[in-house]
């Protein structure tokens, strides 16, 4: 069974920094690209970082780049999100998600898995 367990959410002032960690089990952890993905309030899910588990292609959205750093651990099968220099529109709920494939997936509708979320408040 594909499992997808994300933790470190919080609330953290403006200017502050959080680590999100997925922890992925019942796959080939390899095979997958595996995202981050947030949703705030009245909002669509979107798409924040990504990397593919087969060569390390990572990709970003343009309003986390610089400030965010998607790193996977094969052999502890986690995918953490580094989050810095945080901003009050940051705040969501932050979603992992993993599909099976070699590239980086940017778009929430071709994930397959999905955790249940961990919530980033990042108060002014």
């Amino acid at each position: 069974e594909v499992q997808l367990v994300e933790s470190g959410g919080g609330l953290v002032q403006a200017g502050g920094s959080l680590r999100l960690s997925c922890a992925a089990s019942g796959f080939t952890f390899d095979d997958y690209a595996i995202g981050w993905f947030r949703q705030a309030p009245g909002k669509e899910r979107e798409w924040v970082a990504c990397i593919s588990n087969s060569d390390d292609t990572r990709y970003y959205t343009d309003s986390v780049k610089g400030r965010f750093t998607i790193s996977s651990d094969h052999a502890k099968k986690t995918v953490d999100l580094q989050m810095n220099s945080l901003k009050p529109e940051d705040t969501a709920v932050y979603y992992c998600g993993a599909e099976r494939s070699p590239y980086p997936i940017l778009e929430p509708l071709f994930m397959s898995y999905w955790g249940k979320g961990t919530l980033v408040t990042v108060s002014s």
